[in-house]
């Protein structure tokens, strides 16, 4: 009999607007290829983008936050995993999972890790410098960290985070596991992709809700596209992303090449016939889903070390890295208009994608971490003895507290 796998979502995945809604559709398709009957349950409302999850055999249930009909949804289903998308959505249903499914396995997605994306935004919008204190000294991380100990299993997509997790927290490496953004490029793919003649113009894609994003476009207006411009004259600059703020739409200045184009529902087109994808980001933390597409789409880019981070190991990057603007600008007018330099940084894409972000080598390691799991879960959880004791204590004050605010509810 099929296992049965039980996925919360925080919200409805949005793979063409989100790199978090990529990252989920990714897992789905693991859980399935490896097996797995899957329901999909949100307290979230679905959006013009939402992925449907029906084609694909998921089931899709809509739950109750702070509510009994959970128990007894959770208690019926009885199934053999439960990941919870986010360390928040572990807070709100992991005590009543470990009650009335106890013997399913609790793994927490955790997309990147909240406490130091909070805390790197934090000192940016103060205009100092970060220090990996202030994440170890932040409260969000405090309840990351919580929820991470109270779960069996805790996915980590960033080699940065797993590095500061397990040299700066002492988190037990039995918790976690390393799985990045899983894909597939065949040879076939990477032959038929325009070639640095048949492409044209810079492209910068991001999220409007992810501040770090907000912050790039304002800096490439700002700071960087007009040495680019002075430079290349004739180049233009797309900028696409859904939910872009009104003060980013202003930005638009076709005069000037900068436009923006807002959503767009096929990204990889857009970056297979682009010569430069841009991303200077600031702030911010996991891995770069969009970085990530530049390389499948053999687009060469030109990041930050944020950016960068916890994407290429010892390896070369597939274009630029760099923290000043004036560098930036230049390396990107370099890459533009060097074909030999350009066709060694998509070459580097190509060989990241194939050491790091194999989909096949990925789920295979993580079918085989699982099993083990799913077999030998008494004696994993006995050894995490920090999470039986938050486990305790978190039955006890989320549940009380959960019923509460329910008791609370009846009365309005």
């Amino acid at each position: 009999m099929p296992k049965k796998l039980l996925v919360i979502g925080y919200v409805w995945p949005e793979p063409n607007t989100t790199a978090a809604g990529c990252r989920m559709q990714q897992l789905l398709d693991a859980f399935l290829e490896l097996g797995y009957r899957i329901t999909f349950a949100s307290t979230a409302v679905k959006t013009e983008y939402s992925l449907d999850l029906k084609p694909w055999g998921i089931k899709e249930t809509t739950i109750a936050l702070n509510h009994s009909s959970f128990d007894d949804f959770v208690k019926q289903l009885a199934p053999d995993l439960v990941m919870f998308d986010r360390f928040m959505v572990e807070e709100q249903f992991g005590w009543r999972v470990a009650e009335f499914a106890p013997n399913a396995v609790r793994i927490l997605n955790t997309e990147d890790l909240h406490g130091l994306r909070k805390a790197r935004e934090e000192a940016h919008k103060k205009d100092v410098r970060f220090k990996l204190l202030d994440w170890k000294n932040h409260p969000v991380t405090l309840r990351e960290l919580a929820s991470m100990y109270r779960c069996d299993l805790s996915l980590i997509i960033s080699t940065f985070e797993m590095r500061i997790l397990r040299e700066h927290i002492k988190f037990p490496a039995e918790l976690l596991f390393h799985l990045p953004f899983m894909v597939e490029v065949s040879k076939n793919h990477k032959d038929t992709l325009p070639t640095f003649a048949e492409r044209n113009d810079f492209v910068s894609i991001g999220n409007g809700k992810h501040a770090p994003n907000v912050d790039a476009i304002k800096l490439l207006k700002q700071e960087i596209w007009p040495h680019i411009r002075k430079n290349l004259p004739e180049a233009q600059l797309r900028v696409y992303g859904a939910y872009l703020p009104q003060q980013i739409k202003e930005m638009h200045h076709p005069k000037s090449g900068f436009f923006i184009d807002g959503w767009i529902e096929n990204a990889d087109l857009v970056l297979e016939n682009s010569r430069i994808l841009l991303a200077p980001l600031r702030f911010g933390a996991g891995i770069k889903g969009k970085l990530l597409d530049g390389m499948k789409t053999g687009t060469p880019t030109v990041t930050t070390t944020i950016g960068a981070e916890g994407m290429y190991g010892d390896q070369h990057w597939n274009g630029v890295i760099s923290d000043n603007w004036n560098d930036f600008a230049n390396a990107a007018v370099k890459l533009y208009q060097n074909k030999l330099e350009w066709e060694r940084a998509q070459k580097n894409g190509f060989a990241l994608l194939e050491s790091n972000y194999n989909k096949t080598k990925s789920t295979k390691q993580f079918k085989a971490l699982l099993d083990n799991l799913i077999y030998d879960l008494e004696n994993h959880r006995t050894e995490n003895f920090v999470g039986r004791l938050l486990q305790h204590q978190t039955l006890t004050s989320s549940k009380y507290m959960a019923k509460w605010i329910e008791e609370k509810n009846k009365k309005v």
